[in-house]
């Protein structure tokens, strides 16, 4: 996708002044600011791009750090730039339609649980650091959930890091309810869940998460999340690079059942109350 406008794009607008306070307060990079507000740097990327505009309590202390003396004019634009952003970006909707189609999905994340699993809860939890229509959102990712209840559901394999079981999002009680629901969806026979364990070293998919979908008749299409913007794309060389890196990543995770095994062990012993 071609780079946003801030002469043209509101949200590219607005990106580019947050950047200019960061830089002006001392921040002189994404990380930097990320780490004193404890979110992802990829949050500051995607609101400088435009591409998601902060929530209201990020923008609040966004402000606040850099110095800005006017947050209303700016919680303004950040209203406003929501709204035109609408529930589900551009970039997502030829992924929409592949998945729809998709009888094969094979699936990593190096940090969260895949969105094709979430509660509503634990998907509240993450789009609420986004902003925008956070309701919305929700909706339209619990949705996405509905392919694996149809009578030709696509076979799903996901990967991803223990990371994603011990990261607190919400509270204890969401995060019990997810891994729950993980477990609950790993026993199907079309799904495959797979753990990356802490401790391995490097494994080369620490890069960011991507998705692939195949279907007979359709291009294997990609979904990876990057900087400063996610993308979908059908190229045969990205494709093949993004199968090969899971292949790679998938030989260092456990099987499922010892995963299954460490996702229920790690509910009780971090996320259920004790008695």
């Amino acid at each position: 996708m071609a780079q946003r406008d801030p002469n043209t794009h509101l949200g590219a607008f607005l990106g580019r002044r947050l950047q200019r306070a960061r830089v002006k307060a001392g921040f002189s990079s994404q990380e930097a600011l990320a780490g004193r507000l404890h979110i992802d740097r990829t949050v500051i990327a995607k609101a400088e791009s435009g591409e998601r505009p902060p929530s209201p309590d990020l923008l609040a202390a966004w402000c606040e750090l850099a110095g800005i003396t006017d947050p209303d004019m700016y919680a303004d634009l950040c209203d406003l730039a929501r709204v035109l952003n609408g529930a589900i970006p551009e970039w997502f909707k030829p992924w929409l339609g592949a998945e729809g189609l998709a009888t094969s999905l094979r699936i990593w994340h190096p940090t969260l649980i895949p969105g094709l699993f979430h509660t509503a809860a634990y998907a509240r939890a993450i789009l609420e650091v986004g902003g925008g229509d956070v309701d919305a959102r929700v909706v339209a990712r619990l949705e996405r959930s509905k392919i694996l209840d149809r009578d030709d559901s696509p076979d799903v394999v996901a990967v991803f890091n223990e990371y994603a079981l011990r990261n607190m999002l919400g509270s204890a009680e969401v995060m019990s309810e997810q891994l729950a629901h993980v477990v609950d969806v790993s026993r199907r026979p079309n799904v495959v869940v797979q753990v990356v364990p802490v401790g391995i070293g490097a494994y080369g998919g620490e890069s960011g998460a991507f998705d692939i979908a195949s279907a007979p008749g359709m291009n294997d299409l990609v979904r990876m999340e990057s900087v400063p913007q996610d993308v979908t794309t059908e190229s045969r060389s990205v494709v093949r690079s993004a199968a090969v890196a899971f292949d790679q990543i998938r030989a260092e995770a456990l099987p499922q059942r010892q995963s299954r095994d460490l996702i229920v062990r790690l509910n009780e012993e971090l996320w259920t109350p004790k008695a």
